[in-house]
């Protein structure tokens, strides 16, 4: 009897039976270098970094729900003309459900960062590009590290056998 830890690929139509979630999160990046993250306070990723995100609303374009998003948690006001789109992520959450995430890059805003959810978000603050904090959610740390790294490229998070 084998105590393998692998499993072999599963076929592609089992690896997403719903439609793909769309995510949008937000890299507000000052001219210096400094990002700014949340910290959750909701469950999922309780304590953990991460850049301001939420669900594409139907309809919606993606850059405009982006810059819905990072008004709703942070209180900054980003044109949604002046995002770019920096990164993109597929991340596999398990056998039925996938994640579409645009990882955004803003430079320019108005207002001053503010924690507008406070029963979702324990902090906001500000981190210098090259002292991220070890404990980002892995599925956005993908995105974030991507946007850096490679900008306007794909990475594949927790699909199996990768």
């Amino acid at each position: 009897m084998s105590t393998s830890n692998t499993s072999p690929a599963a076929p592609a139509a089992a690896l997403a039976v719903a439609p793909p979630v769309v995510d949008v999160h937000v890299i507000a990046r000052t001219p210096d270098g400094k990002i700014l993250l949340s910290q959750r306070g909701a469950p999922y990723g309780y304590g953990q970094w991460h850049a301001p995100s939420g669900k594409l609303d139907p309809g919606e374009k993606p850059a405009d729900g982006a810059a819905r998003e990072l008004e709703e948690e942070t209180g900054l006001v980003v044109d949604p003309d002046h995002l770019r789109l920096a990164h993109t992520v597929l991340h596999h959450q398990g056998p039925t459900l996938v994640r579409l995430g645009l990882f955004y890059l803003a430079t320019e805003w108005e207002g001053e960062p503010d924690n507008r959810e406070p029963d979702k978000c324990l902090d906001l603050r500000w981190f210098t590009e090259d002292g991220l904090p070890e404990d980002l959610i892995p599925y956005p740390a993908a995105g974030i590290h991507g946007a850096l790294t490679n900008p306007g490229g794909l990475a594949h998070h927790g699909w199996p056998n990768t």
